[in-house]
This record gives structure tokens, C-alpha cells and sequence, in this order.
């Protein structure tokens, strides 16, 4: 559905966040044949949408490993605290082969990641070709917690961007496709996810205290993702923002903007370098 990535995708003039409604469903289908219920069809068409992402992901593979291709695909997924990138992760590739996926999610650098510079481990962590990679959290968050906690000053990461940039369209030149995707969910919506964690035992490893003080700075957040979104935003890695309050529409709209990206690349499977019909005769002649 190529309307639905020229819905969510970040036009060149920008965007404002404030003026996007996260529970809007924008390019939903008015046909839906699950009876009347939204979260039954997403679920049906995330299944179905998972089953050809698997399709996709096996003759990217097949074509790479015959050295038919240099290409792959990352997933890069933002967003505040519980906007789900989990769920969104966990339903999309459902059907998918974990042999040739990958997922990575980026916290504080560790002692030998601060002696390189901030992209040094996110190049490490780049699909091979042929793969899928997954960014739950990614380098973004070098322009997002980095400059709204003031762990490095403005005059650095305000340059972070042009590199960030450049290091995309390097990527993509080299054959990476980059589905870069915010997920984006209201105050409220947040508000009723923590409380979730917090009444259900089963939940509370999923806590952690430190939400609250990135709660505090909500307003601070939100400017930094729009800066973020609006100077990284780029023919060769433009951003897609989905509206995700509504976790349904969401796992709906992920899955088929990476269906999108795969159909677009369109990988093959390569030739075979051998005579079919000679090596089946050969086969059964052995057996015989």
C-alpha cells in the first residue's frame, strides 16, 4: 500500500508532532472483513502481512549468499517510553526467520563504546548483507536522551545530525535500506501503560523508576524528536511517523511499511548454476 507510506512519511517541509493525533488510524482501509472488530483484522492482516515479510526475507537471503545482491534492511524504531516497540517488534515478525534477523536495542555506552565515537557501535551493529537488522532504540538516541539530559553539550550533539545524515546516505548507498519509523503515543496513553506495568505483577520488571523523570521532561522530549525527525529526514532515509495509541493500527501500519520497503528492493531468487533437469535425473538414477 503505497498510500499509506506517503501518509506517514515526514513531507519535506517537516512536521510538527503536536499537530499529529496519536490514536488517528490515517490510511486505514474502510473494508474490513473481520466483523466490526479492529484489533481481530489487524491481527489477521499482521499474521498475513508477516507471512510475506518472510517470503521476502528468504529470497533477500538467497540472492545475497549467491552474491546476486548487496542488499538489506534495517528497521529503526523511536519512540517515548511504552509507545511499543516491543509489541510492534514481536508481531511484525512473527513469521519471520530468526536465522537471518537481528535485533538490537542501544542503552548508555559501555566503557569501551565512550573511547569511539557515538556511531562507532551502531556500524558494529548493522545487518550483514542479505539480513534484517532491528533498532529498538537506536542512534537516535545520541540527539534525544544525550541532548535532553545534557549528557554532552549543545555544541556537540547539535552536530551529531549532519553526521547522523551522512552516515545514512553512506549506508544506503551501499545497499541498506532504512524503514525509520516513531512511534508516536500521547501523555495519556503513556500514563495508562505505566499504570498497566504497575498493577500487574507480571509486568513490573517492565518498570523502571527513571520513566518518570523522562515524564518530567515530556515537552523537552517532544522538541527533540521533532528536531531530530525534521534534520534527519532524507530521500535516502526519510522518517515515517505512526500514530500509537492504538496498538492494533500500529502493528497494522509497521508491518506494512516494511512490506512496502521489501516490495520496493523486490530481491529474487538467483539462478541456479547448475542443470536442474541433469541433477534430478542424477538423483534418481543413484536411487534407482
Amino acid at each position: 500500500m503505497a498510500g499509506l507510506r506517503e501518509l506517514l512519511m515526514v513531507g519535506p517541509g517537516g512536521l510538527r508532532l503536536a499537530e499529529v493525533d496519536p490514536r488517528s488510524t490515517p490510511g486505514l482501509p474502510e473494508q474490513r472483513v473481520v466483523g466490526d472488530d479492529p484489533k481481530q483484522w489487524s491481527k489477521t492482516q499482521v499474521t498475513a502481512i508477516s507471512e510475506e515479510l518472510n517470503a521476502y526475507q528468504e529470497r533477500l537471503y538467497a540472492s545475497a549468499k549467491e552474491g546476486a545482491t548487496n542488499r538489506r534492511v534495517l528497521l529503526v524504531l523511536q519512540s517515548m517510553d511504552c509507545g511499543g516497540k516491543d509489541g510492534a517488534v514481536r508481531n511484525v515478525t512473527q513469521r519471520m526467520s530468526p536465522a537471518g534477523m537481528k535485533a538490537v536495542s542501544f542503552g548508555p555506552p559501555d566503557q569501551e563504546e565512550r573511547r569511539h565515537d557515538f556511531l562507532w557501535r551502531v556500524r558494529r551493529a548493522l545487518p550483514p548483507v542479505g539480513h534484517v537488522g532491528i533498532f529498538n532504540r537506536s542512534h537516535y538516541e545520541d540527539v534525544l536522551i544525550a541532548r535532553v539530559h545534557d549528557l554532552v553539550g549543545e555544541d556537540v550533539w547539535s552536530q551529531r545530525y549532519d553526521l547522523i545524515n551522512d552516515f545514512e546516505a553512506e549506508q544506503a548507498a551501499e545497499g541498506l535500506t532504512l524503514v525509520k519509523v516513531m512511534l508516536h503515543i500521547s501523555k495519556d496513553e503513556q500514563k495508562k501503560r505505566l499504570l498497566a506495568r504497575l498493577d500487574d505483577q507480571s509486568k513490573h520488571w517492565k518498570y523502571d523508576p527513571g520513566d518518570l523523570d523522562d515524564r518530567a521532561r515530556w515537552d523537552d522530549y517532544q522538541r527533540a524528536y521533532e528536531d531530530a525527525i525534521n534534520r534527519c529526514n532524507t530521500a535516502a532515509a526519510p522518517w515515517y511517523v505512526v500514530p500509537a495509541d492504538r496498538k492494533w493500527y500500529r502493528n497494522w501500519a509497521v508491518a506494512t511499511l516494511l512490506r512496502d520497503a521489501f516490495a520496493a528492493i523486490n530481491p529474487q531468487y538467483p539462478e541456479p548454476k547448475f542443470d536442474v533437469t541433469a541433477e534430478r535425473a542424477k538423483l534418481l538414477a543413484a536411487d534407482g
